[in-house]
């Protein structure tokens, strides 16, 4: 997959990550990026220098991914995509049991798996059309062995790489890639809590970009996500159990 020339659409990109796969985009040369989010005006008001630079390049979209029509009515708007990078996503904090209900599991699993599977849904009828063309699913080694600080959340990730696997396998046929991000901590807002060194979100963009160009299907990009999947495929019940003896006081 060439990033220029590509005209991508990213999920939750008002910050964080998201926002720095639209920057990483405008530097490989995308010929267009429609930045997607919740709250449009937030972010005009934010980060209206940004979106005046780039004024013809960047379209703003408004969108919620738990909501099934907009996101078919993205896919409407953004009918030349040809690079779909699924980014929107929540994490809360609790376990799974000491929870005081399912509300944030609820939550999380609405966002970061069915939200995720309704935008696939949606565009992968434009991605057909557009010559097959990329999908780029943002997980987690999260996704891959439970963080009991972040129980149900771990949950709703795995659910999303069983998605990438099975969405893989039924976009061959249309010549879809289907790629799957593996990132380690990133200093984020969404991971402030997390007790560990972080990566900066453009290390994952850039480096994302240029594993897609190799033809890197399954992307482990910072030096925990690297580490974490060289002894994850030596031992990966026993990797599960490490992380398992991080229970935090507070949810045991």
């Amino acid at each position: 997959m060439n990033i220029k020339d590509s005209v991508a659409l990213v999920t939750g990109s008002n910050r964080g990550i998201g926002k720095a796969y639209i920057e990483a985009l405008i530097q490989k040369g995308a010929k267009k990026v429609y930045a997607a989010m919740r709250d449009t005006e937030v972010y005009k008001r934010d980060h209206s220098g940004f979106a005046n630079e780039h004024k013809g390049t960047v379209e703003l979209i408004t969108l919620d991914v738990t909501n099934e029509e907009q996101a078919k009515r993205s896919a409407d708007l953004a009918s030349d995509v040809d690079l779909l990078i699924n980014n929107a996503g929540v994490a809360i904090y609790q376990g799974l049991i000491s929870a005081e209900n399912l509300e944030a599991a609820r939550q999380e699993m609405e966002v970061n798996y069915f939200g995720t599977l309704s935008m696939v849904r949606a565009f992968s009828p434009v991605l057909k059309n557009n010559g097959g063309g990329a999908i780029v699913n943002i997980l987690s080694i999260a996704s891959l062995v439970n963080f009991p600080m972040l129980g149900s959340y771990s949950a709703s990730k795995a659910a999303l790489y069983s998605l990438t696997q099975g969405v893989r396998a039924e976009l061959t046929e249309q010549e879809t890639q289907v790629f799957g991000v593996y990132p380690g901590p990133i200093d984020t807002d969404m991971a402030a809590g997390v007790p560990m060194e972080k990566a900066p979100p453009s290390e994952i963009a850039q480096g994302t970009f240029e594993a897609m160009e190799k033809g890197t299907e399954d992307i482990f990009i910072d030096p925990f996500a690297v580490q974490f999947e060289k002894e994850y495929k030596d031992k990966p019940f026993g990797y599960a159990k490490q992380f398992a003896e991080m229970l935090p006081e507070s949810i045991s």
